[in-house]
């Protein structure tokens, strides 16, 4: 049975629809419209009662939250090495990725959606110009890693092989645009996204979700 992702345009769903394209397996594209609340709709609680994206079915089986997600792909397609086979440097993509998905992704929330962690207008907005700085220094950390990726000669950054790390980087530093920073300031950070954007299956993934890659507006 082939695989069936549900996606939200633009989420960090776009991690494992970029691998999932990336592997060149068939798989069955879900749209979730979470603007008109789709993910709340019994249709779709009855895969995730968490009501978030990404699931991915696998047969009888609903698999939710990034991080499994992505070790799950890793052992359906070893053949891509989407996470690396040298234990340590596994560990180490592991180690980052959770700090995306659990610290970055987070911050961005709270620039993003202000009104999900105060009533108050005026709370949401300091909420939303706090985490904006906040969040334009993690940034900066991921341009780090990408710097030093680039003068070690390494392609991606976990690796020889293109995997979750570029996928969320891409994500993390799109949204951006939404808080105000401008992506391009960040330029390693912004030629490496640049660069996987061309793949063939990240420009099929983005072409589904009609991504702009830069959001960025004066």
């Amino acid at each position: 049975m082939a695989l069936k992702l549900y996606f939200a345009p633009g989420a960090c769903s776009f991690v494992p629809h970029a691998l999932l394209e990336n592997s060149g397996q068939p798989f069955e594209a879900v749209l979730v419209k979470l603007h008109k609340g789709e993910q709340k709709q019994p249709a779709f609680t009855a895969v995730n009662p968490r009501a978030q994206v990404p699931v991915l079915v696998d047969g009888e089986q609903a698999i939710t939250q990034i991080l499994a997600i992505v070790q799950h792909l890793d052992a359906k397609f070893p053949d891509q090495q989407f996470l690396p086979r040298q234990q340590l440097a596994r560990t180490r993509v592991l180690e980052t990725l959770a700090w995306m998905n659990n610290t970055v992704h987070p911050t961005f929330t709270h620039v993003f959606m202000p009104y999900k962690f105060a009533e108050s207008p005026q709370a949401q907005a300091e909420l939303k110009a706090f985490n904006a700085k906040v969040y334009a220094g993690l940034l900066a950390e991921i341009e780090a890693m990408a710097q030093k990726a680039a003068a070690a000669g390494q392609p991606f950054l976990g690796g020889d092989h293109f995997g979750p790390l570029d996928a969320y980087a891409l994500t993390l530093l799109r949204w951006g645009g939404y808080a105000k920073i401008d992506p391009t300031g960040y330029t390693a950070l912004w030629a490496h996204v640049q660069k996987i954007a061309g793949l063939p299956g990240l420009q099929r993934a983005m072409a589904r979700e009609r991504l702009e890659l830069n959001v960025y507006q004066p």
